[in-house]
């Protein structure tokens, strides 16, 4: 399973709405300095959010983002795959079984890589931005961190999304 950049992005504003859920809306400024996100970029995220309804926006002075829904409503699963498809590596479940069914010689491979994307579908779909807010620290308004090199402190980013 990889999750690129924007993925991640989406995840931290996510976090960052649930942390504020019910106090009104959040600008898009305050969302992106508070996570050192680029402010374009998580424009247009919030943007696909919005379309999928996860978020909705508010116009004029006292406008922003916020959840549509309670943060313990939106699951991790929903949002990755949202941003970045299936789960598995080779396409959605359903296509590893064909390929179990069809390739006996790979068969065990590929059961292996269903497995895999079912723990995985299980996580996602069992943890949501509620259970990440609950865990997490509420923001101190400080400065931004600097990210190293412009990408994600974590190891699931998809390099090679992120790069092109």
């Amino acid at each position: 399973m990889k999750i690129s950049q924007k993925g991640l992005y989406a995840l931290e504003a996510l976090m960052t709405l649930g942390q504020r859920y019910g106090s009104g809306t959040v600008k898009i400024r305050d969302i992106a300095t508070d996570n050192n996100l680029p402010e374009k970029f998580l424009e247009l995220i919030l943007i696909e959010l919005k379309n999928a309804r996860i978020v909705e926006s508010v116009r004029g002075a006292k406008g922003g983002y916020q959840l549509r829904r309670p943060p313990a409503e939106i699951h991790l699963g929903e949002i990755v795959r949202l941003i970045d498809g299936p789960l598995a590596p080779f396409g959605d479940a359903e296509q590893l079984r064909r390929l179990i069914e069809s390739d006996p010689q790979h068969r065990p491979l590929y059961e292996v890589f269903l497995r895999v994307r079912d723990e995985a579908a299980k996580i996602l779909e069992n943890t949501t931005v509620g259970d990440l807010v609950n865990r997490s620290p509420q923001p101190k308004r400080t400065k931004p961190k600097k990210r190293h090199n412009g990408g994600a402190p974590l190891s699931i980013v998809d390099e090679e999304v992120t790069s092109s």
